[in-house]
């Protein structure tokens, strides 16, 4: 299922995030006509609406461009300004049933914003503006969590992205909608020797690590090797730890796999553009 309102084959898929690690996380995916945004989506609300609007004007974006915020899930580094962006933007949230009632309780309530977040039907197309979103439910030690599959029309073509910034371990959903997308953001939160010799006591190490916590490296490099197709172009890491992870370690675990998978024959060399996220700032917008 697709959207129609980017049926223009001179429309263009573009990616941005703002944030991505504990210190807040926050994602635009939008569609262009050159460097004009005729519609995008934020996934997830960790950075202040100044910074939001400061890096969005940067990149020649404005906050209209904002059909609507996708939330992935209910802790801190993710919702942080999200009544803020509701109260001043006048933004649409679309998330699941159970993170949108966790919602009302806390950022609605605390903001006095008397509204409900749209709720997004599991397991079907949901449409919004020209986007075409569906969402499926992952581990990790919140209310819920959730990823997403994203279709954005682009004329006679789509182009189909995948987001899951949080999870204690990859799911065979995951992986089945990964296998079809173009563009992939993945979460590569920790390397497994920094985490064990790093100085984190053992209980948060075991939270971590206990399966409804973060991936490790391995783990994303494992998974990539599970979803990785003739059509994907694009993998981003992303929610890399401060502490127990460095873009490097990331970006050669992952890359490692994707070289497995070119001696195999299974994709050509340079196919993938692989990069990590930045934890604090902007990637700038990266055309997909």
């Amino acid at each position: 299922m697709m959207g129609e309102l980017f049926d223009d084959p001179e429309l263009r898929p573009a990616f941005l995030s703002l944030s991505s690690g504990s210190s807040g996380n926050c994602y635009f995916l939008g569609c262009f006509r050159g460097r004009e945004c005729v519609g995008g989506l934020l996934i997830d609300a960790g950075v202040s609406l100044k910074r939001l609007k400061q890096v969005l004007e940067t990149e020649g974006i404005s906050t209209d461009c904002i059909d609507a915020v996708l939330v992935t899930h209910d802790h801190m580094d993710h919702i942080r300004s999200l009544a803020s962006y509701c109260k001043k933007l006048h933004k649409p949230v679309w998330t699941s049933r159970t993170i949108a009632q966790a919602l009302v309780g806390r950022t609605y309530h605390l903001a006095g914003i008397g509204v409900c977040p749209d709720e997004l039907v599991q397991g079907e197309w949901n449409l919004i503006s020209g986007f075409a979103v569906k969402y499926f439910v992952v581990p990790h030690d919140a209310t819920e969590t959730v990823g997403y599959f994203i279709e954005m029309p682009l004329g006679a073509s789509v182009h189909r992205f995948f987001i899951m910034t949080d999870a204690g371990r990859v799911t065979d959903e995951a992986v089945e909608y990964a296998s079809m997308a173009d563009t992939v953001v993945f979460e590569s939160n920790y390397d497994m020797d920094m985490l064990l010799g790093g100085p984190y006591p053992a209980e948060l190490k075991r939270r971590i690590m206990d399966g409804n916590g973060h991936l490790s490296n391995d783990e994303c490099a494992s998974a990539i090797k599970r979803f990785c197709h003739s059509g994907l172009r694009n993998v981003f890491l992303c929610h890399l730890s401060d502490n127990n992870n460095t873009p490097r370690r990331a970006w050669e675990t992952s890359a490692a796999a994707l070289d497995e998978l070119c001696g195999m024959g299974l994709i050509e060399k340079g196919a993938v553009s692989l990069r990590p996220l930045p934890r604090t700032s902007s990637s700038g917008l990266i055309s997909l």
